[in-house]
């Protein structure tokens, strides 16, 4: 994790925070991260939601997540006329930093360009949540990056999935396969967390957060 973090350290940018580059005005591009579980026994699982909007996205953009590099999956697209690199991390959910950390790094994108899109337990099934910076409210893959990155201050879609049923318990309920009826269920969130990123990208956070932090 040191290696990873010197590697970030190395290329953060003078002004960071602020989306330029060293050399003047040019922005920075976006980097945007799926949380979830590699392996077919993880694929229908709610922990993968981020899998699965980070795959909506790259489908949309016309590209493929095939580039294995970094500890993760990477596809290089434009959404919205902006250049975007798409991460699927493959560290396992709870060590994402590893992978996106070293993204950032290598392509110099300082963390307020990092959108990372990961599910809920806190909101209702299907709600979403844009914000930016703050705690991970026990998320560890949210917790992962901040710690690798050494800032908190990048961007989180949360898409929520909702609690478990009386008795049940949190890491079956995230981990477990969904049935065909919940995975079709979350189709719309999934396409409505792929619209979120899509606006972030084209109008900012600010507007998309008006649009986005409302009752499905």
């Amino acid at each position: 994790m040191g290696r990873i973090r010197s590697l970030f350290e190395k290329f953060r940018p003078s002004a960071a925070g602020t989306g330029s580059s060293a050399g003047g005005g040019e922005k920075s591009r976006w980097v945007v991260a799926g949380l979830g579980n590699p392996g077919a026994e993880y694929a229908r699982s709610r922990h993968n939601v981020g899998y699965r909007v980070a795959e909506a996205l790259a489908r949309e953009a016309g590209v493929e997540l095939k580039t294995r590099k970094f500890k993760g999956l990477l596809a290089e697209a434009r959404i919205a006329g902006e250049p975007v690199i798409i991460v699927k991390p493959l560290t396992y959910y709870n060590l994402s930093g590893e992978c996106v950390a070293a993204v950032l790094g290598y392509f110099k994108v300082p963390p307020n360009r990092l959108i990372v899109v990961h599910d809920d337990l806190d909101l209702e099934p299907g709600r979403l949540r844009l914000k930016q910076g703050g705690g991970d409210a026990g998320n560890r893959g949210v917790r992962s990056i901040a710690a690798t990155l050494g800032s908190p201050d990048f961007i989180r879609v949360r898409v929520g999935i909702g609690r478990p049923g009386l008795g049940a318990e949190s890491k079956e309920h995230v981990l477990a396969p969904m049935s065909a009826r919940e995975i079709e269920e979350f189709e719309a969130a999934i396409a409505r967390a792929r619209e979120a990123v899509e606006a972030i990208i084209h109008e900012g956070l600010e507007r998309a957060m008006n649009r986005y932090n409302q009752r499905a």
